[in-house]
C-alpha cells in the first residue's frame, strides 16, 4: 500500500466522519423542528439564531451530564453494547459512494473503501450486527423492560433482514453486479428511464419498509416504545452512552437513505445537469449536490412517516414481514428471473410488481382469516373475531 493511498484514505475518511456527525446533530434539529410543525407547536428557537446552534447545546448537555452507571448491571457488555451500536452503523457507510467515484479529485475518492465487489453483501453482514448492540444493552441492563425490548429488537431484525436482502436481488440481477458503483453507472448510462424504481417499483417499497424496521423508525419502534416499555433496550442509559445509540440510530438510516437512492434512483444522476458523459466546469460537485438532495428528500419522508402512522402491534409487525413482504420479494425474484431467461420487454417488470402488488392486497383484505383452525369472516361478524379471541 503506498502512502498517497494511505494519505487519500485518512482524508476521505475524515471528511466522511466529519460530514456524518455534522449531518447527524443538524438532523436531530430538522427533525424536532418538523414535529413542531406537524404538531402545530414551536420547536428549538432559543439558542442561537433560529436555533441554529441547539445541536451544540445539545452535545454539551450529554457531555456534561452525569454519568450513571447502575449497580446491578453488568458493566461490561453495557458499556459494549453503544460501541457496537455506533461502529456497526458507521463501518457500513465505509463503501458507500457519496459522489461520482470515476471523477473524484486526486485527494479523495468520494468512497473510503473503492473497488468492492461484494458491497451489497458487505452492507449486509455489518448492518446486521447493529442488533447486537440492542441486545446486550437490553440483556446487561438486567431490566424487564430492556430485556423485553431486546428480545423485540432481535426478532425484528432478524425477521426484516429476509425481505431486505431478498428485495435487491432483482436489481442485482438487473445489473449483473453486487457492487455499489457498478448499479449506480448502470443506471446513468441509462438516463432517468432506466432507474430501477421503474422496473422496480415493488422491490423499492418491500426495501424501504424494510429498512425503516431494521432503523428502528415508526411506525416499527417496538423495541422501544414508550407507552409499553418505558424506553425499551436504552432503558437504563443516560449521558453519551445513551447518545451513542442515538448516534448509532440517525447514521444508519442516512446509510439507509444513501442506498435507497443509490439503488432505484438513480445515486447522482439526473438529467441533462448530471449526466454520465457529464464534463463541465463544476459538474463533479452539481453530481455529488444531486445525490445529497435525493438522500435529504428520502430522510425527509422518513420523518414525515414517523409523525403521520401510528405504531403497529407486535403481532402486525411480524405478519407484515412473514405474510406480506417476504412471499412478495420471493415472487418479484421469480418475475425478475423469467424476464431476463426469456428476454421479455423491460415495461414486463413494472407489470409484474404491480400484479404482485394488486393479488396481495387482495389477499389481504379479503375479510377472511384462519385463527386457531376457525375461519373468521371480519366483514359479516365482527364479533367473531372477539369471540375467538376470548
Amino acid at each position: 500500500m503506498s502512502w498517497e493511498f494511505f494519505l487519500v484514505t485518512l482524508i476521505t475518511i475524515g471528511v466522511a466522519f466529519g460530514g456524518l456527525m455534522g449531518t447527524i446533530a443538524y438532523l436531530i434539529l430538522v427533525e424536532r423542528r418538523l414535529a413542531a410543525f406537524i404538531q402545530d407547536r414551536y420547536g428549538p428557537n432559543r439558542v442561537g439564531w433560529a436555533g441554529l446552534l441547539q445541536p451544540i447545546a445539545d452535545g454539551a448537555k450529554f457531555l456534561l451530564k452525569e454519568d450513571v452507571i447502575p449497580g446491578y448491571v453488568n458493566k461490561t457488555l453495557y458499556i459494549l453494547g453503544p460501541s457496537i451500536a455506533v461502529f456497526t452503523a458507521m463501518a457500513g457507510f465505509a463503501i458507500v459512494p457519496f459522489g461520482p467515484v470515476d471523477q473524484a479529485p486526486s485527494w479523495m475518492r468520494f468512497v473510503i473503501a473503492p473497488d468492492v465487489n461484494i458491497g451489497m453483501i458487505y452492507i449486509f453482514c455489518v448492518g446486521s450486527l447493529g442488533v447486537y448492540g440492542v441486545i446486550l444493552g437490553g440483556w446487561a441492563s438486567n431490566n424487564k423492560y430492556s430485556s423485553l425490548g431486546s428480545m423485540r429488537a432481535s426478532a425484528q431484525v432478524v425477521s426484516y433482514e429476509i425481505p431486505l436482502g431478498m428485495s435487491i436481488i432483482g436489481v442485482v440481477l438487473m445489473t449483473s453486479s453486487l457492487s455499489l458503483n457498478d448499479i449506480l453507472m448502470h443506471q446513468a448510462q441509462h438516463g432517468i428511464l432506466g432507474w430501477n424504481v421503474w422496473t422496480q417499483p415493488l422491490a423499492l417499497l418491500i426495501f424501504f419498509v424494510s429498512a425503516l424496521a431494521e432503523t428502528n423508525r415508526l411506525p416499527f419502534d417496538l423495541s422501544e416504545c414508550e407507552q409499553e416499555l418505558v424506553g425499551g433496550f436504552h432503558t437504563e442509559y443516560s449521558s453519551m452512552k445513551f447518545a451513542l445509540y442515538f448516534l448509532g440510530e440517525y447514521a444508519h438510516i442516512i446509510t439507509v437513505c444513501f442506498l435507497t437512492a443509490i439503488l432505484f434512483f438513480g445515486g447522482w444522476q439526473f438529467p441533462l445537469i448530471a449526466e454520465a458523459d457529464s464534463a463541465y466546469l463544476g459538474a463533479t460537485l452539481v453530481k455529488v449536490v444531486v445525490l445529497l438532495t435525493k438522500v435529504l428528500l428520502i430522510i425527509l419522508l422518513i420523518m414525515f412517516i414517523r409523525w403521520t402512522i401510528p405504531r403497529f402491534r407486535f403481532d402486525q409487525l411480524m405478519n407484515l414481514a412473514w405474510l406480506g413482504l417476504i412471499p412478495m420479494a420471493a415472487l418479484n425474484i421469480l418475475v425478475v428471473m423469467t424476464a431476463k431467461q426469456f428476454d421479455w420487454p423491460i415495461w414486463t417488470l413494472p407489470l409484474g410488481s404491480l400484479a404482485i402488488f394488486v393479488a396481495a392486497g387482495l389477499i389481504g383484505t379479503s375479510g377472511k382469516f384462519i385463527v386457531s383452525d376457525q375461519t373468521v369472516d371480519f366483514g359479516e361478524s365482527p364479533e367473531g373475531y372477539a369471540h375467538v379471541h376470548s
